[in-house]
């Protein structure tokens, strides 16, 4: 009988991903040395227990394969935009594009719908679509306000290659975490040593 594949802990979050989910979700595929990476969205199972962990779906949620795929996809959006605004360059239209089309997408009542024999009809949309609905509306809401926030100056890319994540920068730090600090400061100590001989 196999074993279920153990998932390596990824880093603790990062500085703002508690007030911030979309910074959380912009930081959900983590890069890792040695050309590995951590997906917390690689499967519908994942997606699901991610959205639970925040509080934007129920542990029963029922995601499937379409679902985790809107995450990701809305999370290269995220990250497509926070890259922009952390290396003070233009956004791309179509992020922009995606944020709106996310936050607008959830109906505030049952939809009307036509059926040719029997006519017109409201229906809601199947619980699960609504869920993930809701999730990706909150998701750039949250991407949007943090964007045009107070705390947007603060936002940066993590300076530890080969991290991809980004976060609140507090001070003078510009590490997600102890881990990125260590190997950078390891691979300047090292480069120094090298430079110098």
């Amino acid at each position: 009988m196999m074993e279920p594949a153990i998932e390596p802990p990824g880093p603790p979050p990062a500085q703002g991903e508690e007030e911030h989910r979309s910074l959380a979700l912009a930081n959900s595929a983590i890069a890792l040395p040695g050309g590995h990476t951590i997906d917390l969205l690689g499967t519908p199972a994942q997606t699901n227990r991610w959205l639970t962990e925040r509080g934007l779906a129920p542990v029963d949620a029922g995601m499937r394969e379409m679902c985790a795929a809107q995450l990701r996809s809305l999370r290269e959006q995220i990250r497509s935009l926070f890259a922009s605004r952390a290396e003070g360059l233009p956004a791309l239209p179509a992020a922009i594009t995606a944020i709106n089309d996310a936050m607008t997408r959830v109906p505030t009542a049952p939809l009307l719908r036509w059926d040719d024999k029997t006519g017109p009809y409201r229906t809601a949309p199947h619980p699960t679509t609504a869920i993930v609905d809701h999730a990706l509306a909150a998701l750039a809401a949250d991407a949007a306000d943090l964007l045009t926030g107070p705390a947007a100056d603060r936002l940066t890319a993590c300076g530890s290659t080969p991290c991809n994540r980004y976060l609140l920068r507090h001070g003078r730090r510009h590490w997600c975490s102890t881990r990125c600090g260590d190997r950078a400061r390891a691979a300047r100590a090292y480069a120094r040593r090298t430079n110098s001989a």
